[in-house]
């Protein structure tokens, strides 16, 4: 800790360590997630006269902060400086969106270069020596490059960028705190331009403007009047990383983008003394001669994002480390960026509806429509649930949608709703004729980064130490004396099912199945576990197959636990038993056949030539294929939080109201032929 800073853990353990904070902006009133943060922190945020024992809050520099400096100059309480992290939110503070995290600083801002601060003696002292915290701050760097994560995220990936090869010369709203208090003026945002352009002559230039001065919050330093026609006004939302990426050089004054330029691997020329300046990293036109220690990235990433911030997980609503952050800020990101221009829904059962809407209209709206035809007069992205679905490919404006492998507890055909979905602009994972987005991303994932590997292992450690599947259903666990034999599960599947019709190849009966399993191995003894939809006569399921049990009612995972392998046509308990190193003989084309991961009795598609591991596999079924929704708080979530939230059993259930709409929808569907008669 630096400074007089609170350790929140002693904090919580010892009320008399917790400090009394007084404050003077009313924001500390207003912003209830900065008010819990600080009291996570082991501060008490209270109103009144502070003693010279006590703190005062100060919002960095803020026009009331002056309030806060006066009552402590006053008292002689010393001042806590507050302010936004590194990563704060989808969009700027101004939208009311509250921040994933805070900067606590016992000096001054962080940006004030006037003397050093917290962060400033933190990267100047601290050892950053540490091998495993430099490991984490190189795969948290490369996260956040991949995923196109920066400390707001109101961008439009879809946009294409300037063509490569240009000048980033990154502007800032005019007379920010950041400018005046890191050694910034007008001046040198015109000196800026000016070198930039001598630097790299012929190059193009083009001039970022700041999100604040697009809104028309606050203007900038360049405009259409300061531009020649080798300079381009950038306003577009583009992710900053993809910025860098097409630029020869990066130019700020004091910019945080230039902190990012720093981490994706330029060195960006200074003009103003911004934190990150100093170390090694920038080329600076105002150097300061304390800042005199040579950092690496990894080092001044570890200081500045990992030791200095205190962040916030607001699913389980207690601080946190950098990767539960960029795991929230990740789920919240791709929601906003794939729902932004909004969706018309086909094929959606009227019970799905209002969760539809909380599930994609977070930032956008979600309306309704009856026919595929609606969807081509329509500009938004049409999203259609996939068995529904009659057309071919879905096109460029089309999503199919379906249940995600982590769905519930409980039947969707007991109208409980889903925590995830899928949506796939190629085809749907259990349709092996096309491609589908699942299959692009199991096959690009031999390319992962040993930490997403690693992330996967953790989710398919917890999965399983939580005895999580599909629906979560609990049942009997029953006895049987196999005597020796090799116990093979059969799971039974609904016969008109789109996953049989689609993904079956020779096979499509339950008994069928469980025939070619005898065949195969006519010493093994077969447990035949009934479809839960076919059991409760919701669903087709065929004729009741000739096995050595047939276990109803049972509990799936006990019988997984129980058996030597697992054989199906394109059941999700298939894919189930693999992450329990279970072996798995498939009879049909599941997702999860033909990677080299199960015994293929059928033929795959040709298209599938990747060998992944399981845990590879494992991040593109269960990480970047699905997404999430946390039924707590009602936010999109990365799956960690599903995951305990199905443990814990923390979920939505069915309702009298969901029935009753599914009861009105078969009413009234049976007249609609009529309504279409004229």
């Amino acid at each position: 800790m630096t400074h007089g800073a609170i350790d929140p853990s002693q904090a919580a353990r010892d009320p008399d360590s917790r400090a009394r904070l007084f404050y003077f902006n009313g924001g500390f009133f207003t912003q209830g997630r900065v008010r819990r943060i600080l009291d996570l922190a082991g501060f008490d945020l209270t109103l009144g006269k502070p003693g010279p024992h006590d703190r005062v809050a100060v919002w960095g520099n803020s026009p009331t902060s002056g309030r806060g400096a006066a009552m402590g100059q006053v008292t002689g309480a010393p001042l806590v400086y507050v302010e936004d992290a590194f990563l704060r939110s989808i969009k700027p503070g101004r939208s009311g969106e509250p921040p994933l995290g805070l900067t606590i600083d016992h000096q001054r801002p962080y940006f004030d270069s006037s003397a050093p601060s917290d962060l400033e003696d933190l990267l100047a002292k601290a050892p950053l020596d540490d091998a495993a915290l430099l490991g984490r701050a190189r795969a948290n760097m490369a996260r956040l490059a991949q995923r196109r994560l920066s400390k707001y995220n109101d961008f439009d990936t879809a946009l294409p960028p300037p063509a490569p090869g240009y000048v980033l010369v990154i502007d800032q709203s005019r007379d920010d705190a950041s400018i005046t208090l890191g050694a910034g003026s007008v001046a040198h945002f015109r000196e800026m331009l000016v070198y930039a352009q001598q630097d790299h002559p012929g190059a193009h230039i083009v001039i970022k403007a700041h999100p604040d001065s697009v809104a028309g919050h606050r203007p900038g330093h360049f405009g259409p009047e300061h531009l020649s026609d080798r300079m381009t006004l950038l306003t577009d939302p583009i992710p900053p990383h993809t910025l860098f990426e097409g630029a020869v050089a990066v130019y700020t004054v004091s910019s945080g983008m230039g902190f990012e330029a720093i981490m994706a691997g330029h060195r960006p020329v200074v003009f103003g003394q911004p934190f990150y300046a100093g170390w090694g990293l920038t080329k600076d036109h105002q150097p300061l001669d304390r800042r005199q220690r040579r950092l690496t990235r990894a080092q001044l990433f570890a200081g500045a994002m990992m030791l200095y911030p205190t962040w916030y997980d607001p699913y389980t609503d207690t601080l946190c480390e950098l990767e539960r952050v960029i795991d929230a800020l990740e789920a919240l990101t791709r929601a906003h960026q794939e729902d932004r221009h909004g969706y018309r829904a086909h094929g959606v059962s009227l019970w799905k509806r209002p969760h539809f809407q909380a599930f994609f209209g977070r930032s956008s709206s979600v309306t309704f429509g009856k026919t595929e035809d609606e969807a081509s007069q329509d500009t938004t992205i049409a999203l259609h649930w996939a068995s529904k679905w009659k057309g071919d490919d879905p096109g460029p404006n089309t999503r199919l949608v379906e249940d995600g492998f982590l769905r519930s507890r409980g039947l969707g055909a007991d109208l409980v709703p889903p925590l995830s979905l899928v949506t796939d602009g190629q085809g749907i994972y259990y349709d092996p004729s096309r491609p589908s987005d699942l299959e692009t991303l199991i096959s690009n994932s031999v390319t992962l980064p040993l930490t997403a590997e690693d992330r996967a292992t953790r989710l398919i450690r917890a999965i399983t130490a939580s005895g999580l599947t599909k629906y979560n259903l609990t049942g009997v666990t029953p006895g049987f004396d196999a005597q020796g034999r090799e116990v093979i599960l059969v799971p039974g599947q609904v016969e008109d099912d789109a996953s049989i019709l689609k993904g079956a190849a020779d096979i499509h009966t339950n008994a069928e199945l469980v025939d070619a399993v005898r065949r195969d191995f006519p010493e093994a003894f077969i447990i035949y576990k009934p479809h839960p939809d076919v059991e409760r006569g919701l669903r087709k399921g065929g004729e009741p197959p000739n096995a050595d049990l047939v276990a109803r009612k049972a509990d799936p995972l006990a019988l997984i636990e129980d058996c030597d392998r697992v054989a199906t046509t394109t059941s999700l308990l298939g894919f189930e038993a693999l992450i329990r190193s279970v072996p798995v003989t498939c009879y049909g084309r599941p997702f999860y056949a033909g990677w080299g991961l199960t015994d293929d009795r059928a033929q795959q598609p040709a298209r599938r030539t990747a060998r992944p591991n399981l845990a590879q596999m494992a991040h593109a079924v269960l990480i970047d294929y699905p997404r999430y929704f946390d039924p707590v708080t009602g936010m999109p979530c990365p799956p960690e939080v599903v995951v305990t939230r199905l443990a814990m059993g923390q979920v939505t259930k069915s309702n009298r109201a969901n029935r009753l709409l599914a009861k009105l929808q078969g009413l009234f569907s049976g007249f609609a032929p009529l309504w279409r008669r004229s």
